[in-house]
């Protein structure tokens, strides 16, 4: 049962703080890595990849995938359907909640240049959240570490670097590649990926 106290906590949390859409939820998601062990630097890896590749918002997707795996892992496999369903629950409940009551005042607060002023310095902290998850899954996918702390111990990882490369010229320059769905791009990217060993 604390196990579960403790997934809505730590989703809730990072649900109420990841302003800017599922990316702004990485740097929360490395926090709650560091402080719990449920899952390592590789898995948060495995779980952006999975989520991207999945329908549905990333943050959601992960949130589910971290309740799953953290609840299978301590418990049991059917814990891990409760453990997904309270993750993801936590995850949302704050947008929800903030909605509802944005809703409520905004009529009244609509052209309140104090309110336009907080919503505009918000864009910021949403700029600073998604780049620092952009940073931190180059540096785990081609530099294998998990912090730019952890430089020394770094591994660079060329399959990587050119596996990105391939598919920039193809999706940017080459006429008739780059018109094709993006489902095909992230399925030769898994194979490739899993043929690479990455």
């Amino acid at each position: 049962m604390m196990l579960y106290v403790r997934l809505f906590l730590e989703f809730f949390r990072a649900g109420l703080f990841a302003i800017g859409g599922g990316m702004a939820t990485v740097p929360f998601l490395q926090d709650i890595s560091r402080r719990t062990g449920w899952y390592t630097a590789k898995d948060l890896a495995d779980m952006i990849a999975v989520s991207e590749s999945t329908p549905g918002p990333i943050g959601v997707n992960m949130a589910t995938y971290v309740g799953f795996k953290t609840a299978s892992g301590q418990i049991g496999s059917f814990a891990g359907i409760l453990g997904a369903i309270v993750a993801t629950a936590a995850l949302v409940t704050p947008s929800v909640i903030i909605i509802l009551i944005i809703a409520k005042f905004l009529e009244k607060f609509r052209d309140n240049r104090y309110v336009n002023a907080a919503m505009y310095g918000l864009r910021a902290a949403s700029v600073a959240l998604i780049s620092a998850a952009g940073i931190s899954i180059v540096l785990i996918s081609i530099f294998q570490i998990s912090s730019i702390g952890e430089w020394r111990k770094a591994v660079f990882d060329w399959r990587c670097l050119v596996l990105g490369a391939v598919l920039l010229i193809l999706t940017r320059m080459v006429p008739k590649v780059k018109d094709l769905h993006p489902v095909i791009f992230i399925a030769a990217s898994a194979l490739a990926g899993i043929a690479m060993g990455l």
